[in-house]
């Protein structure tokens, strides 16, 4: 099994700032690629960010500029540093990583997702 947790969502007032962390955990045999979805109600799921285990990362054009993705690989953590909050960000956001479960088998795995919520 491959589990991700997440942490750090939570209330912000417009301008203001969150960290959010993601930790995998179980059985697998390495992690690739990790990264962010975010869903707001009534909206299409949207992918925010993803980061390579080199350090390559990508950003949806919304969100350039204000947030950062980063990782831990030792940890086998990613983070979304969120800054300058709309209230356009509002949405649950969701993790993910690509894993080798073993040599042969593959499995994205999928975080239980945490609010953020940008409000006066």
């Amino acid at each position: 099994q491959v589990q991700l947790v997440e942490s750090g969502g939570g209330l912000a007032q417009p301008g203001g700032s969150l960290r959010l962390s993601c930790a995998a955990s179980g059985s697998f045999f390495s992690i690739g690629a990790m990264g962010w979805y975010r869903q707001a109600p009534g909206k299409q799921r949207e992918l925010v960010a993803r980061i390579t285990t080199d350090d390559s990362a990508n950003y949806a054009d919304s969100v350039k500029g204000r947030f950062t993705i980063s990782r831990d690989n030792a940890k086998n953590t990613v983070y979304l540093q969120v800054n300058s909050l709309k209230p356009e960000d509002t949405a649950v956001y969701y993790c993910y990583a690509g894993a080798m479960l073993t040599s042969t088998q593959f499995y994205t795995a999928w975080g239980q997702g945490t609010q953020v919520t940008v409000s006066s």
